[in-house]
């Protein structure tokens, strides 16, 4: 048989070269740019070591940057996950002890060659640059030394939430922009609501000092952390009042306090017949404190280390939970406002942190009314026997190793100031939040408490070392803390919100970039199933769809 000749297909381009359609099977196929200059590195990498050094991660970038074609997305939840695979890596050659060895020969052998060039050189005028020149080298090996074996590099921060393909990017903000607005002159707030009741703070937790600690005690009450749509008052307001914007002081000060902040996080915003709801998400860890946050070295421990940055979250909210009870006299004396408190059930009456709800407006021009919910955490008689509200926080010390090397149990008593702008500059986002709290409250007073760890390997016993009291306005004052500037950010991404349509939205902060990026989302996201199904009501009350959120943390646990 002869061979059939199949003649082939041939794509003519008359208006240039190449060809001029794409085949079927590499339709909707998305492209790699490449550079015929770019190096291949590993395909898979099982160890994690493979450009740790820095010289190296750049080798192999590609020319066009870092491409997203092909970035992975996993949904599922990997929480539960543990490494069990341990085995040694085998260290480069630049960390084994014979190349170690060779420095050390190399480095005597340069100090006697010095030796010898002093004696020869004596009361040359070279000589005491030459001794400089060593100094200097010694400085640079040291120096060296201390990068082969000192801390790692900054691990990548993880985002709040994963952000999908269909969701849209609406503004980005980066942070220089946002700490230059102002919104000056605002007028005081007016009080709409008051309600719960106060308990009486112990004077005697003022004379505790480091030779006088006082162990941190378990006090198991209810925390409510009730988000604002849930909130069956501000549903009452949104009937009676002329108000359009709707938050609680947690999200107000998180906002407020972006510029200071270095962590991920996230904040819902709904906009329903005009009017704004900014809200947490479910089963977020919003209400979560943060521990060295801004600090040079912040935690880097993963998994179920007792230094993890979860776990240090965890156990500061625990000891700001039970301090913040602890220090309250608890003889059944309280302060209480007109109304009861509106989360409370009946079963649950003594279970419940005893909290002072203040609901209060706020006129931002352009009318933008802006209502929130406040909280108060005791109440202490004056001098002049006027009742004065205060807040309740404590500061956590977990390793004085990572916390700048100040050791409070040495420096508390005679070196406060130090303690405290250690505290400033490593806390410096969570300080700015419970001020802006205490000054959206109208608190008189906000007391800090000092919490150590018994052990630093133990994270479930703490002493209390100390309190210090401030005035929310003159703390303001000493971190550098403008509300000018705090209401110029609040009031631009109100301005930015107000624009948009009646829809779903998503306040993030970058996880690793100083910038925050609004969202639009479908109206379905974060939801579950159950509420998925549910019929959806329209106007106003859309906002009126879930129940009371409960925020009780347990201690960590250190198994």
């Amino acid at each position: 048989m002869t061979a059939k000749f199949v003649a082939i297909a041939i794509q003519d381009n008359p208006n240039g070269w190449g060809p001029s359609d794409v085949p079927e099977q590499f339709k909707d196929m998305p492209y790699q740019p490449f550079s015929k200059g770019d190096r291949l590195g590993k395909v898979s990498d099982w160890t994690g070591a493979t450009y740790q050094d820095r010289r190296y991660a750049i080798k192999y970038q590609s020319t066009f940057g870092s491409m997203q074609q092909y970035a992975y997305y996993h949904e599922e939840d990997e929480s539960t996950f543990q490494h069990v695979y341990k085995t040694n890596v085998p260290k480069p050659l630049y960390q084994r002890g014979r190349y170690m060895r060779n420095q050390r020969n190399l480095k005597n052998q340069r100090n006697q060659k010095g030796q010898q060039m002093q004696v020869l050189g004596k009361g040359n005028k070279r000589e005491f640059g030459f001794q400089n020149k060593n100094n200097w080298q010694k400085q640079q090996y040291q120096r060296n030394r201390w990068n082969r074996s000192g801390h790692p590099p900054i691990k990548n921060r993880d985002a709040s939430v994963t952000v999908r393909p269909e969701w849209k990017v609406i503004e980005e903000m980066d942070f220089p922009r946002l700490s230059k607005l102002s919104l000056p002159s605002v007028d005081d707030p007016k009080d709409l609501y008051l309600c719960g009741s106060l308990e009486y703070y112990d004077k005697a937790y003022d004379r505790v000092t480091v030779k006088n600690e006082k162990k941190l005690t378990r006090i198991n009450r209810i925390f409510h952390k009730v988000t604002t749509t849930d909130d069956p008052v501000i549903r009452q307001l949104t009937k009676t009042e002329d108000s359009n914007v709707y938050a609680t002081d947690a999200i107000l000060s998180t906002i407020m306090c972006c510029t200071r902040s270095s962590n991920s996080w996230d904040v819902v915003v709904q906009k329903i017949a005009g009017k704004l709801f900014f809200d947490k998400r479910d089963d977020s860890e919003f209400d979560l404190l943060t521990v060295s946050e801004t600090s040079s070295e912040p935690p880097q421990e993963e998994g179920n280390s007792l230094n993890s940055p979860r776990n240090l979250s965890l156990e500061a909210t625990f000891i700001n939970h039970n301090f913040s009870q602890q220090v309250l006299r608890n003889d059944g004396n309280r302060f209480k406002f007109e109304h009861d408190n509106p989360f409370l059930d009946e079963d649950e009456e003594d279970e419940v942190a005893p909290v002072g709800y203040r609901y209060r407006k706020w006129c931002l021009g352009n009318d933008i009314n802006l209502v929130a919910r406040t909280e108060h955490d005791a109440v202490q008689a004056a001098p002049n026997n006027e009742i004065q509200f205060i807040n309740i926080k404590a500061l956590n010390e977990w390793d004085s190793k990572h916390s700048g090397g100040v050791d409070w149990r040495q420096k508390l008593d005679t070196q406060r100031g130090a303690v405290l702008a250690n505290e400033l500059k490593n806390n410096a986002c969570k300080l700015a939040k419970w001020t802006v709290q205490a000054m959206l409250a109208g608190s008189d007073q906000i007391k800090f408490g000092y919490v150590s760890r018994v052990n630093v390997r133990d994270s479930t016993k703490h002493m209390i070392l100390g309190t210090q009291q401030f005035k929310p306005m003159e703390f303001a004052n000493q971190i550098n803390l403008s509300m000018d500037n705090a209401w110029g950010i609040l009031r631009c991404i109100i301005d930015i919100c107000m624009k948009l349509p009646d829809g779903k939205f998503l306040i993030m902060k970058d996880p690793n970039k100083s910038m925050i990026r609004l969202y639009d989302i479908p109206d379905n996201t974060f939801e579950s199933d159950e509420e998925e199904n549910e019929k959806q009501p329209e106007g106003e009350d859309k906002a009126n769809l879930s129940g009371l959120n409960l925020g009780h943390y347990d201690h960590p646990s250190t198994s």
